[in-house]
């Protein structure tokens, strides 16, 4: 069974910044952006929310096996994470554009956490379908969906084998 797409313009993504942005009741010590995802939403949110420490994580999943499954049981290979020191003590909001299987997000906060920082997670779409991690769900989410997302940033170059035109053609 093939993944439905859902294409969103800058527009849409616009609109679940306005819908996250009254979500949080408590002011946050710092971000951390996931790349590539989490970047453009990242930087988005901090704008409006006024936070001045973002830092950046990458977290791979590599799998010496040939099967795409097997990249599910690889432990998290984190390319580039802060150090301890600037989450310690910290309120941190986690930020990605998706919570598909959970997987990156969830590595992200819990490694955030053993810092000793306090990690939130944030997303534009949460899908339960594909999530791993039971009930287990984002602490912030301005959408539930079961399709596979194309943000505006990725709309040129195409995702999965999905590539559109700038004109909303294809």
């Amino acid at each position: 069974m093939q993944m439905r797409h859902e294409f969103l313009s800058w527009q849409d993504v616009d609109k679940l910044i306005d819908h996250l942005i009254p979500q949080f009741e408590l002011e946050f010590d710092g971000m951390v952006m996931i790349t590539r995802g989490g970047i453009i939403p990242g930087g988005m949110l901090a704008e409006a929310l006024g936070v001045t420490h973002v830092l950046t994580a990458a977290v791979d999943f590599p799998s010496t096996m040939e099967e795409s499954e097997s990249k599910l049981y690889a432990w998290p290979e984190f390319i580039q994470f802060p150090s301890d020191k600037m989450l310690e003590g910290r309120r941190i909001l986690v930020v990605d554009d998706v919570w598909g299987s959970g997987r990156t997000i969830t590595s992200v906060r819990n490694r955030v956490g053993s810092a000793g920082g306090a990690p939130f997670t944030c997303v534009l779409h949460f899908n339960p379908y594909r999530n791993l991690f039971g009930t287990a769900r984002p602490d912030f989410y301005a959408a539930v969906t079961d399709a596979r997302i194309v943000y505006p940033w990725e709309i040129e170059r195409g995702t999965d084998g999905v590539l559109r035109s700038p004109m909303g053609e294809g």
